[in-house]
């Protein structure tokens, strides 16, 4: 069911919620009558952080304003003259609007968009009868907006409490007043005749007693009120801290864990759209019983009472400022994330955002924002509160953002586009650790004023370098598995038997049972500093290398399953040997970093044996594809175990060379292997063969059989 028609049905809060989206920027007429259209752009295909993309944002907005003038046009009779005129007006207002910035609409739409989903997922959660179905996700966003919930019931409670108790205090005051008067008239009697002071003192005496003793029990009962809104603060910080601990150590931790894994090949992280919401209620919460506690502390100092309200609001105080400055220094982070990898010279980009800059009214005065490079050093003292805070590793030039605030989506972000690494400071080095093994961090640093500078905030993007010095083989191998998919761009992953393989390589180990592997660890001299026995390249070399190889040359047949690939030399004999002659398979070579051989069963002289071809690497495919050498090879029939090669590799064949052009005909380049080349019945046409041992290994540089000119 399309959105908007679910966003229709939404009551109370909600509907409310999303009217809100809504005004002038982009008018809900708008949504309704191009509602199908909306939905069925590829608003998320944009990124916004990137200039370049402006020209799709144009192609959209002119799209958006072409389908409202046709939907204008279409409209007849007399309600549909008042729609066309209203549809033409703001068909021209979005055109001024946007025009000189049509991210700003993308942008726009997307933020309504998500959050429209947002609010029909969250109703649909809460009412459908498939209640049982709804995941621990929506479970657990249930549970976050029940605390909210209860969080704005106490809130307003307490608000009640404080209005009622200035109220009560307002009238003591006012008693008070009056005790002084009678207390005045009292002293005064002294200057009249005595006949004059009895007649008048007794009644006084009896006010002064009265209003006295009225006083008296109401400051016991403000007492009590104060302490009584006191106690319900603590429980409402407590939830304040406990809601704030799963939004921020749960549910943003996890969103950068996301990120991290995003930039090692893993799913996209996901929008803060619904963390932004969320940090939002917490930072409007959180004020507002700052305020009243500030309110509550000027009550007590306007009318000072003897007992333990002086140090209970000022324990208050201290927590609520401790929770608004955790909830500041969390939710400035880093929503797009520098290169891993910088080169000097070379331009980069980062986007950092502030997830309560608009509720805060930081954006009244825009902060900026300061990028420097540290490194691994700096970074762990940073972190241990020790002054480095003029020390770098280098110089960033454009290195200075100053915050905007996007009215649209209420976002509060700084864009850094056009940094550049000028210079690099590198430190001495430890033992056999590389240049390239050096870890440096880009810190981004900030002054945020909070409440009209009540209070300022110094705030550091990042916490680098928590960096395990070993991992789990089964933490490793899902790493693996995620930078294998995401390089090659491939639905297909690592299998546990690949997987199995890279543990046997990884390990010089000879097993084949996953569970021997379970509790391995690996560090990071065996991932990349150390070679392979026997090898002059590590086990991270030799998997990169396969990496580039497969996605530059290999995907499609990868992506087919032609190509097995983690399978060793031994391993190939043993499945190849129980098949038929001219059976072969695919698989990535031991020796060599980037290379593919293929190995196949055929007749000796003497005996069958399995022979393996030199391998292929990105040098062989740039001039032949591994298709097109397939089909050379007729002596390869079968892909292992059973596929006639030609049905799984003919769709990739390079097509015949068309005829000859003003009396030329082109030259073609072919594979052949000496020993098993079959013969051709055109002498005209038999490739020149290089002289070659027979051997289980058979190499094949230099034996591409040119075809001369007919």
């Amino acid at each position: 069911m399309a959105v908007w028609i679910q966003a229709q049905q939404l009551q109370g809060d909600a509907l409310h919620q999303m009217q809100s989206l809504y005004g002038q920027h982009f008018p809900i007429e708008v949504r309704h009558y191009l509602s199908q259209w909306i939905e069925g752009q590829l608003w998320d295909a944009i990124d916004l952080e990137n200039p370049q993309e402006e020209f799709k944002a144009k192609r959209l907005l002119d799209s958006l304003i072409q389908e409202l003038q046709k939907k204008a046009e279409h409209q007849v009779g007399e309600d549909g003259f008042l729609l066309k005129i209203k549809l033409g007006h703001y068909a021209s207002q979005l055109k001024s609007t946007y025009d000189r910035c049509p991210l700003e609409l993308v942008r726009c739409i997307k933020h309504i968009l998500y959050t429209e989903q947002r609010l029909v997922r969250e109703a649909n959660n809460s009412s459908s009868p498939l209640g049982g179905m709804i995941d621990s996700m929506s479970q657990k966003y249930q549970q976050i907006n029940q605390a909210f919930e209860e969080l704005r019931i106490l809130t307003q409670d307490t608000e009640n409490d404080l209005r009622k108790l200035q109220h009560n205090q307002e009238y003591f005051i006012i008693q008070y007043q009056e005790s002084l008067r009678i207390q005045a008239q009292l002293t005064s009697l002294a200057t009249l005749p005595p006949a004059d002071r009895q007649l008048r003192e007794p009644s006084l005496l009896s006010k002064r007693a009265t209003v006295e003793a009225w006083l008296t029990r109401e400051a016991n009962t403000l007492q009590k009120y104060r302490l009584g809104l006191a106690e319900k603060h603590q429980k409402t910080l407590a939830l304040l801290r406990k809601q704030q601990t799963v939004i921020l150590d749960d549910e943003l931790i996890q969103w950068k864990r996301r990120q991290q894994l995003a930039g090692n090949g893993g799913p996209p992280e996901g929008g803060l759209d619904i963390l932004q919401s969320w940090c939002e209620k917490l930072a409007e919460t959180i004020w507002q019983n700052r305020q009243q506690i500030r309110r509550a502390e000027h009550l007590r100092q306007q009318l000072p009472i003897p007992g333990p309200i002086e140090e209970l609001l000022n324990d208050l105080n201290s927590t609520i400022t401790d929770i608004i400055s955790t909830l500041v220094t969390s939710t400035f982070i880093i929503e797009k994330q520098p290169p891993q990898v910088l080169k000097t010279q070379t331009k980069f980009a980062a986007t950092v955002r502030l997830l309560v800059g608009g509720k805060l009214n930081v954006h009244m005065n825009p902060p900026q924002v300061k990028a420097t490079i540290i490194s691994e050093q700096q970074a762990k003292a940073l972190l241990k509160n020790e002054n480095t805070r003029n020390d770098s590793s280098g110089e960033i030039l454009n290195n200075n953002c100053v915050m905007e605030y996007h009215q649209t989506t209420g976002t509060l972000s700084a864009h850094f586009r056009n940094m550049s690494l000028k210079r690099i400071k590198r430190s001495d080095r430890r033992g056999a650790e590389s240049v390239t093994e050096e870890k440096f961090t880009i810190l981004f640093e900030s002054q945020f004023s909070v409440g009209g500078n009540e209070l300022v905030f110094q705030v550091k993007g990042r916490v680098p370098f928590i960096v395990p010095d070993k991992v789990l083989w089964p933490q490793l191998c899902d790493a693996l598995n995620m930078k294998y998919r995401a390089e090659v761009q491939s639905n297909r992953g690592l299998s546990e038997e690949n997987l199995v393989f890279l543990a046997q390589k990884a390990f010089s180990s000879s097993s084949s049972n996953p569970e021997d592997y379970r509790s391995m660890t690996m560090t990071w001299s065996q991932f990349n500093r150390e070679s392979l026995p026997g090898r002059n390249f590590t086990f991270w070399q030799w998997f990169d290398g396969v990496m580039e190889l497969t996605k530059k040359h290999l995907k499609p047949h990868w992506n087919d399953g032609a190509i097995l690939g983690f399978v060793n030399k031994q391993q190939a004999q043993d499945m190849l040997m129980s098949k038929p002659n001219g059976t072969f398979l695919l698989r990535f070579s031991d020796s060599e970093i980037g290379g593919i051989t293929i190995a196949w069963v055929a007749e000796n002289p003497n005996k069958r044996m399995v022979w393996n071809l030199m391998p292929y690497t990105t040098k062989d495919f740039s001039i032949r594809s591994l298709s097109d050498r397939i089909s050379d090879l007729n002596h390869l029939l079968f892909l292992y175990p059973d596929r006639p090669k030609d049905e799984v590799f003919s769709k990739y064949y390079t097509p015949p060379l068309s005829k000859a052009v003003d009396g030329y005909v082109k030259p073609q380049i072919k594979q052949v292997v000496p020993e098993f080349a079959t013969p051709n019945p055109d002498p005209a046409a038999n490739p020149t063969y290089m002289d070659h041992a027979a051997s289980p290994a058979v190499s094949h540089p230099s034996n591409y059989g040119i075809y001369p000119a007919m």
